[in-house]
């Protein structure tokens, strides 16, 4: 069973390269304070359940690439193993969003997946000022070895505001990334729309980025806000 906040019917940005769909499944443990689906991190947001995501599917076999499942942090909902399954019998290519937050769900779930987007938040031992949760680098990191060991398609990308992480600390993202093998690394400015506001309405530009960090990695991209 899963609770569903809402379903995006097709997007070309949510998964670089394919023309997909979007659930957007509803709780996350974590509470980043730059989260722009901040309304999602509680289950109550949830408005449609898995009934009404394979009927849609169902109308759109043949049409669409495939399925993200997005949130919130969707392996917070155990049922999205079984939904990645029915979704790749039903011929769909399958996409995760994920934190990292729950490393063993992400290995049940990695046969049923065939790219993952995956959220560093920080160098692995600043976590728990992002996350506002003990152990969360620790998570993250464990989840990131799994997709690596599975050689599943993978970017990561590092959400970056001025005042919760430095120069050095961006730094030390992307050398511990490039480390351990991560090819594909996006850095996506901070965005003041959707948030709480908790944070100050400030972002950072391309140049912010240390000049020798997009040469570690094949695929680097700078998003902005």
């Amino acid at each position: 069973m899963l609770r569903i906040a809402g379903i995006t019917p097709f997007t070309t940005i949510d998964w670089p390269g394919k023309l997909a769909c979007v659930a957007f499944l509803a709780g996350c443990p974590w509470k980043c304070p730059y989260c722009q689906n901040h309304e999602l991190q509680h289950m109550d947001a949830a408005t449609q359940g898995e009934a009404e995501l394979f009927s849609f599917l169902a109308q759109r076999q043949g049409l669409l690439d495939g399925v993200v499942f997005s949130g919130g942090e969707p392996l917070l909902q155990e049922g999205v193993i079984d939904a990645a399954r029915r979704a790749r019998q039903m011929g769909f290519a399958v996409g995760l969003h994920t934190c990292g937050a729950y490393p063993q769900r992400l290995g049940k779930m990695l046969p049923f997946l065939d790219w993952v987007g995956l959220d560093v938040k920080a160098p692995w031992s600043d976590y728990d000022t992002i996350t506002g949760v003990a152990g969360s680098g620790e998570q993250a990191q464990r989840s990131l070895r799994l997709l690596l060991d599975a050689g599943v398609s993978l970017e990561t990308r590092t959400t970056w505001h001025p005042d919760l992480l430095t120069q050095d600390q961006m730094a030390k993202i992307a050398h511990d990334l490039a480390e351990c093998g991560v090819r594909t690394w996006a850095v996506q400015a901070y965005r003041h729309v959707g948030t709480t506001g908790i944070l100050a309405n400030e972002t950072v530009y391309p140049s912010d980025v240390p000049e020798d960090l997009s040469p570690l990695f094949e695929h680097y991209e700078f998003r902005r806000a």
